[in-house]
């Protein structure tokens, strides 16, 4: 038999893993055989290029879909855990005990990051497939594209609902609407916002909750000693994702409400929040005297740089 690159037969492996993640019937020797490999080719190809053998490899997987599922769904952990190949609770606890540090139903109270460590940088990746960096791995400039489709999609969507309206409607002077986003703003509140934005979603990324209690209210100058210490670190975790194609990760977000999200989606929500406060505060600063800040504008902040 003439093998493939290594690349090659691991992709193709991954995919075949993908597809038999819920046929716990599969043996090491079905899969080789999927990947057209004898056993002993397959397991030290796979093992070679991973770091870890495939039936550890798989197990990893079918944990970090079990976490997936523990903060998404309802179900109960013995479920979670039959989904995951587990025959009792108990062993599945073990298994997610020794690979998270938490019991299952611990997790599930105050969840972290959903990937355990590992070599071959293959995840779950939610809903239901397999994250191969070498494939799937997504640019900066995906992001940026992604953005702007976001942009013309929902300026589409605002003009299709606007044409519903009578034309009273829509000539009417718009007078600025904060529900769901900030209630009676101030510059104070808004900037206190602004920095615990930041705070927040780093803290989500490294599987911390957030106390929203140190925004009110809150000294200027605390509030520049805060951005001085989680501005960098958030400016370090978007640079890392960025350059390690990892924008399509996925993160949980502790609370109460617990979510899952991407990090490209992390950072869009971050930039568009950011810049509809952003611009309320640079026109709260013009009237206060301060016009060298071009309204909040980055078209010549950005092209100086450049």
């Amino acid at each position: 038999m003439v093998m493939g690159s290594r690349p090659d037969v691991f992709a193709t492996f991954v995919e075949v893993l993908t597809k038999a993640l819920d046929d716990h019937d599969a043996t090491g020797a079905d899969l080789a055989e999927r990947v057209h490999l004898s056993r002993f080719h397959f397991d030290r190809v796979i093992a070679a290029t991973a770091g870890e053998p495939p039936t550890r490899l798989r197990r990893r997987v079918l944990l970090e879909r079990a976490a997936y599922r523990l903060v998404t769904t309802e179900r109960s952990v013995l479920e979670v855990a039959v989904e995951a190949g587990y025959s009792t609770h108990e062993s599945f606890t073990r298994a997610f005990t020794k690979a998270y540090g938490s019991s299952p139903v611990q997790w599930r109270e105050r969840p972290t990051r959903i990937p355990i460590e590992a070599p071959s940088g293959v995840h779950f990746h939610p809903p239901d497939s397999l994250r191969l960096p070498a494939q799937t791995k997504v640019s900066a400039m995906n992001m940026l594209v992604t953005m702007v489709e976001h942009h013309v999609w929902l300026v589409g969507e605002m003009l299709a609902r606007a044409e519903t309206l009578r034309a009273d409607q829509v000539d009417a002077p718009i007078e600025l609407s904060v529900e769901g986003v900030d209630d009676e703003p101030t510059m104070r509140s808004l900037l206190s916002r602004l920095v615990g934005q930041l705070e927040m979603w780093s803290a989500a990324i490294q599987g911390r909750e957030y106390d929203f209690a140190v925004e009110h209210p809150e000294d200027i100058a605390h509030l520049r000693a805060r951005l001085a210490e989680v501005g960098p670190t958030f400016l370090t975790q978007v640079r890392d994702v960025c350059e390690q194609g990892r924008l399509d990760e996925a993160i949980v977000c502790p609370g109460d409400q617990v979510e899952v999200y991407t990090f490209g989606a992390v950072i869009a929500h971050v930039l568009t929040f950011a810049a509809h406060r952003r611009t309320l505060v640079a026109g709260a600063l013009h009237d206060a005297g301060f016009t060298d800040l071009d309204g909040g504008d980055p078209i010549r902040w950005i092209t100086h740089r450049a």
